[in-house]
């Protein structure tokens, strides 16, 4: 603990939950701990990437915003697993849907995360590694949703380093693989709860359609996705 605050963190010791929920924007991390947290304090302001802790229904809770991208992600989990000795990390974020009889609005749970990144490398694995959920908190998870009456899709994202990609036919691709939807940060966080031996969740709302262009505003996708963060908050 004695590398902490860390340059992006300057959280002291105790100042964040053992479970902590991460949107991509720090200002829905705002939104969070302003709307359903209690007793909330702001731990981290470097670089205006906002971290809170408070109560949920009794449980201390943390929110963070994480950024956009695997690398951005990967540095702060990295730092939450294992400089602050977080066990659960649940990413809480908007993506754009890919297969058909995924609309706007449906909440997906990424159970696992393909991606065209080469985060892996650092590895040094002999193969492909797969970046999963951790089954536990995906359980918990579709039984918190099913409890509040709010439907999810579970199954196979996209995590991917390019938001404006040249290939024009990768959607399609990953399309023809059942891909449920494109986001930008899962894939680096399952592999760092991995290594760290903690554990990782992706839920994600479908803000835009990749293929029928249909796309919800930046001020809808910063505080109106509710459930997702609902489903999320009961399993902290």
């Amino acid at each position: 603990m004695s590398v902490i605050p860390t340059p992006h963190n300057q959280a002291a010791e105790g100042q964040i939950a053992k479970t902590v929920l991460m949107p991509g924007d720090p200002l829905r991390a705002k939104y969070i701990a302003e709307t359903y947290l209690e007793d909330v304090i702001c731990f981290n302001q470097v670089r205006n990437m906002l971290g809170f802790t408070g109560t949920y229904k009794g449980k201390k809770v943390s929110v963070m915003g994480g950024g956009m991208g695997m690398p951005s992600m990967g540095i702060y989990s990295y730092e939450l697993f294992n400089f602050y000795d977080v066990d659960n990390i649940i990413r809480v974020g908007s993506a754009g849907g890919i297969t058909d009889d995924i609309k706007l609005r449906d909440i997906v749970i990424g159970m696992g995360a393909s991606t065209n990144s080469n985060y892996a490398a650092q590895y040094k694995l002999p193969g492909i590694y797969a970046p999963i959920a951790d089954f536990g908190l995906l359980r918990k998870a579709v039984e918190a949703a099913e409890k509040l009456n709010y439907k999810t899709v579970v199954g196979n994202i996209l995590s991917s380093d390019t938001f404006y990609d040249d290939n024009k036919e990768a959607n399609f691709l990953w399309k023809k693989m059942n891909v449920l939807a494109v986001e930008m940060e899962a894939a680096a966080l399952y592999m760092n709860a991995a290594r760290a031996g903690k554990k990782a969740l992706c839920i994600l709302t479908i803000s835009d359609h990749v293929f029928t262009g249909e796309a919800l505003s930046a001020a809808d996708r910063q505080t109106t996705f509710n459930e997702m963060m609902e489903i999320a908050l009961e399993i902290a």
